[in-house]
C-alpha cells in the first residue's frame, strides 16, 4: 500500500474505490462467517482417532441407561466407563472427555435451559433449536438435555409451546444427528411440585426419556420442623409410580439420584434424629430443604469421623444420618450411602425403568487415598449393581 501511494499513478479516487471494495469484501466475508459460524462443522477434531469425532452410532443402544452429570474438571478420567452410557456435560466443552466417551460408546449431551419466551414465539423456538443443533455438530456431541424448572401458568398457550419446542427439538436432532438423545428433567413427582404443572405425559412422548429428579423432597412439612432425608425411599417410589400412572411408559423414565446430602443446623438438638430446625420465610414450606446446606458425598465422608454419634439408620426413609458439632452448635447430616443407594437402585428393576442417573459424578472422591477409592467404588457399584453395560 505504501508503494501505491508514493509511486503509483493511481488517483486518489481510485485508491478510495479500491479501499471501499476491500472494505466491502471484508464485511461480506465477516457476514458469511457470522451466518455460517453456527453451522460450520469443520472445527478441528482433537481426538487421536478421527472416527471418535463422529457421534455414537444409532444402532448402539443399551438395555439400562446410566446417565452421569459432569460439572467439569478431570474427574471423568476415573469414572467407571464400563457402566456409563450417557454423560451430560453441564459446563465447558471438554474435547478430551468427548474423545474418551466416544471410545467407550458413551454419548455426550449438551444442556439447554428454556425460557418462557420460547413457548409463545415459533420464530424464537426455531432459532433456539438451530443454535443447539449447530453447537452439537461443531462439538461432535450426541444430543441435548432440556431443562426448565420454573413456575408455568396453567395456560394452554404456554403448555402447547413447551410441547411444540420439545417435539421440534427431538425431530431436528434425530434427523440431523442420527442416534442422538433428547431428554428432559422433571421433578420427583408430576403433582405440580413447586409450580411445575406441565403436561408430562405428552412431553414424554416427544423425547427419548425423562430424568426424574428423585431428591429435594423435604419441602412440604408444615407441622414438625425437623431434619430429614431429601430422598426418602417411599416418596421416590410414589413419585415414579405417579408418572407411570399418567400413562408414561416406564422405559421412558430414568431414576435420578443425588450424590450430595443435607447438612442441617439444629435450633434445638434433642437426640439423634430429632434435630429441630429454624423455620424459613417460605410461606408454602417453612420447613423445606432450603434451610440446609448441600454437601457432596466426598465431603460427608470427611465429616463422618468427626461425628459424636456415629452413623444411624432411619427405617422409614431408609437412609443414614449422623450428628456432629461445631463449637456449641449441633448439626445433623442426612445422605445416601452404598446401602441406601442399593435399595433405590432396586427400584429400577421393580418398576422396569429405563435407567439410573447421578447428579453429579464429581461429588465422589477420586483421589488415590485407599479408603476414598474404596468408598467411591462402593458407590458406583451400589448405583449400578450390574457388572457392566449391555446392548439392547
Amino acid at each position: 500500500m505504501g508503494e501505491i501511494q508514493n509511486g503509483s499513478s493511481t488517483s486518489k479516487p481510485g485508491i478510495q474505490r479500491m479501499r471501499s471494495s476491500l472494505a466491502l469484501a471484508q464485511v461480506l466475508a465477516l457476514a458469511t462467517l457470522w451466518v455460517a459460524g453456527e453451522s460450520d462443522t469443520s472445527i478441528e477434531c482433537q481426538c487421536s482417532n478421527p472416527s471418535l469425532c463422529q457421534p455414537v452410532a444409532a444402532h448402539i443402544q443399551h438395555q439400562v441407561e446410566v446417565v452421569v452429570f459432569d460439572i467439569g474438571g478431570k474427574d471423568w478420567k476415573h469414572y467407571d466407563w464400563s457402566k456409563v452410557t450417557t454423560v451430560i456435560a453441564v459446563r465447558a466443552y471438554d474435547p478430551e472427555l468427548l474423545c474418551h466417551a466416544h471410545a467407550n460408546d458413551v454419548r455426550v449431551l449438551l444442556t439447554g435451559r428454556l425460557t418462557r419466551e420460547l413457548f409463545t414465539s415459533s420464530a424464537m423456538r426455531t432459532d433456539w433449536i438451530n443454535s443447539k443443533i449447530q453447537l452439537a455438530k461443531k462439538q461432535f456431541m450426541d444430543g441435548l438435555l432440556v431443562n426448565y424448572q420454573q413456575f408455568l401458568e396453567n395456560d394452554e398457550l404456554y403448555l402447547f409451546g413447551m410441547i411444540e419446542l420439545i417435539h421440534e427439538t427431538t425431530q431436528t436432532f434425530h434427523r440431523e444427528i442420527p442416534g442422538s438423545q433428547i431428554t428432559f428433567t422433571v421433578p420427583w413427582s408430576p403433582n405440580c411440585i413447586e409450580g411445575q404443572c406441565y403436561d408430562f405425559a405428552t412431553i414424554a412422548k416427544h423425547c427419548d426419556f425423562l430424568i426424574v429428579k428423585s431428591y429435594d423432597m423435604h419441602e412440604e412439612t408444615m407441622n414438625e420442623c425437623f431434619a430429614m432425608s431429601n430422598t426418602p425411599y417411599h416418596q421416590v417410589v410414589s413419585g415414579l409410580s405417579a408418572y407411570i400412572n399418567l400413562g408414561i411408559e416406564s422405559r421412558k423414565l430414568v431414576l435420578g439420584l443425588a450424590l450430595f446430602g443435607y447438612d442441617y443446623t439444629c435450633k434445638h438438638f434433642f437426640e439423634p434424629g430429632r434435630c429441630e430446625l429454624e423455620r424459613n420465610n417460605l410461606e408454602d414450606a417453612p420447613c423445606s430443604y432450603a434451610v440446609a446446606n448441600w454437601v457432596p458425598y466426598k465431603d460427608i465422608m470427611k465429616l463422618l469421623p468427626k461425628s459424636f454419634t456415629g452413623k444411624y439408620w432411619d427405617e422409614v426413609s431408609r437412609v443414614p444420618y449422623f450428628n456432629y458439632m461445631v463449637n456449641i452448635t449441633y448439626h445433623e447430616v442426612w445422605f445416601d450411602d452404598p446401602e441406601s443407594f442399593s435399595i433405590k437402585a432396586f427400584i429400577l428393576r421393580k418398576l422396569k425403568l429405563r435407567g439410573i442417573g447421578m447428579w453429579n459424578a464429581n461429588y465422589l472422591n477420586y483421589s488415590a487415598v485407599p479408603i476414598a477409592a474404596m468408598q467411591t467404588e462402593d458407590m458406583w457399584n451400589a448405583m449400578c449393581p450390574f457388572r457392566g453395560k449391555w446392548r439392547a
